[in-house]
């Protein structure tokens, strides 16, 4: 399925996806539980198919390698973007249109909060785990 349209919080930024979306994936890594509150879980797309806009959009330099994009009036955690692979990763939970899949695995699971268990049938990387 290709075409979806999602927003922040607040509704300051909006943004389309044009093309198609990758399968949903849970991280479980420290940087990501910190920023988003628990599980970071996201859907991938190309950098051509995503169009944003509004002009809240913040965006912080989690490492080297990535930064994520944020609402800075209601704080809402949309984006994340591995520098130099021309692909966006969209928090699932922002997107308004129905995205017709479920999460398919856990990636940096050897990182997971002692307060959860992951208890699903989806494979389990210890680190990043290969698409």
């Amino acid at each position: 399925m290709t075409g979806f349209n999602g927003r922040c919080a607040c509704g300051a930024i909006v943004f389309t996806i044009t093309g198609p979306v990758g399968d949903v994936v849970a991280c479980h890594c420290r940087t990501c539980r910190r920023a988003s509150g628990f599980v970071w879980a996201a859907v991938e797309c190309a950098d051509r198919d995503l169009s944003i806009s509004g002009d809240t959009l913040a965006w912080w330099a989690s490492s080297e390698q990535a930064s994520r994009g944020f609402c800075a009036a209601c704080g809402s955690s949309l984006f994340f973007k591995l520098h130099e692979t021309g692909r966006t990763s969209v928090a699932p939970g922002v997107i308004d249109t129905p995205l017709t899949r479920t999460v398919a695995r856990h990636i940096f699971c050897a990182e997971a909060g002692d307060y959860y268990r992951l208890a699903d049938d989806v494979p389990q990387h210890a680190a990043g785990g290969a698409a």
